[in-house]
């Protein structure tokens, strides 16, 4: 395993960021979730591999993720001090109107919450899961900043976003002194790379960490493409899947995926995976796991390095998408 510090903090992570969103209670948010038995070997196995990096959010599963994530690591990790755990504020967690969103209330009372079901003292990475249009910004950070002051936290990141709100953040948190976000954990993929353009330059810029969501596009960039029975469960019934990447024009991109892996004898997960792990402003994609050889993939994609020409030949195809995941 490989590691790298988080942006410009002093904090290392594995270059492989292992996502929990897929642990959780089955059926509860959807069919493909695994449940606390069949999810703990990923996490150990995960740290089998090096991987130091968890990465969930407490609308996952209504909460269970961050249990199951929370135990399996209190069990299986040498000590807390060798992992780092990340987690997410802002989605609704209840019926009320103040459970959900990024004002001083939620957060405050999201992030005790969270830290009672992952039975640690503190996070080390504490993210805005999206955007609030409700909330004033300077409300958001002075909020994370005293979250960071209490010890609850010891970074914090953020998700999904323009690149002029996240310039604006940045802007203010400067401006007053409080907790600067350190991390982006932006929607980025082969199929789907709309950030380049302004949002990584910026975190480029800003020395700040890229931990992508979706590296494989929920899967469609790791198998070749299907249709009715030949589909995945996940994908039958993944409804973000299909809206996200159904679109004919991703087709010859998710082909050349497929036809330079089977030239290099390379399952595409991997292929796609170093494909991301050759942009030089990627921290950690953040990879899912509910089969056993998708952790191996993900450990093996690190010492895959594609050529110009082949990075080249899997982006040529790519065309403008309408934005996706900024709210």
């Amino acid at each position: 395993m490989e590691y790298i510090r988080l942006g410009s903090t002093g904090m290392k992570v594995s270059r492989i960021c292992l996502g929990c969103m897929s642990y959780g209670q089955p059926g509860k948010a959807s069919s493909w979730e695994l449940d606390e038995e069949t999810s703990r070997p990923f996490i150990k196995r995960a740290l089998e591999l090096g991987i130091n990096f968890f990465d969930t959010a407490d609308v996952y599963s209504n909460g269970m993720s961050e249990e199951i994530t929370g135990k399996a690591l209190h069990d299986f990790a040498a000590s807390r001090d060798e992992v780092v755990i990340a987690t997410k504020v802002h989605f609704p967690m209840g019926s009320g109107p103040n459970d959900r969103g990024l004002s001083r209330k939620h957060i405050l009372s999201s992030i005790d919450a969270s830290l009672k079901r992952l039975g640690t003292d503190y996070v080390d990475l504490y993210q805005t899961h999206r955007w609030d249009y409700e909330t004033p910004i300077e409300e958001t950070l002075e909020a994370l900043h005293d979250v960071v002051r209490a010890g609850k936290a010891r970074y914090i990141g953020a998700s999904a976003m323009y690149a002029w709100q996240f310039a604006k953040a940045l802007f203010t948190a400067d401006l007053h002194g409080w907790t600067r976000f350190v991390s982006m954990q932006p929607h980025y993929n082969l199929i789907y790379r709309e950030d380049e353009r302004e949002l990584l330059p910026l975190c480029q810029d800003q020395k700040i960490a890229v931990i992508p969501f979706s590296p494989l596009a929920r899967g469609v960039l790791a198998r070749k493409p299907a249709k009715g029975q030949e589909e995945t469960i996940r994908y039958q019934s993944d409804s973000l899947a299909k809206s996200r990447y159904a679109q004919d024009d991703n087709l010859t991109t998710v082909e050349r995926v497929n036809e330079l892996a089977e030239a290099c004898g390379l399952p595409m997960a991997q292929v796609a995976l170093a494909w991301m792990l050759s942009k030089p402003v990627v921290t950690a994609p953040i990879i899912g796991a509910t089969k056993p050889h998708h952790l191996e993939d993900a450990s093996a994609a690190l010492s895959v390095h594609l050529t110009p020409d082949e990075i080249q030949h899997l982006e040529e195809p790519y065309r403008p998408h309408p934005i996706i995941g900024h709210s």
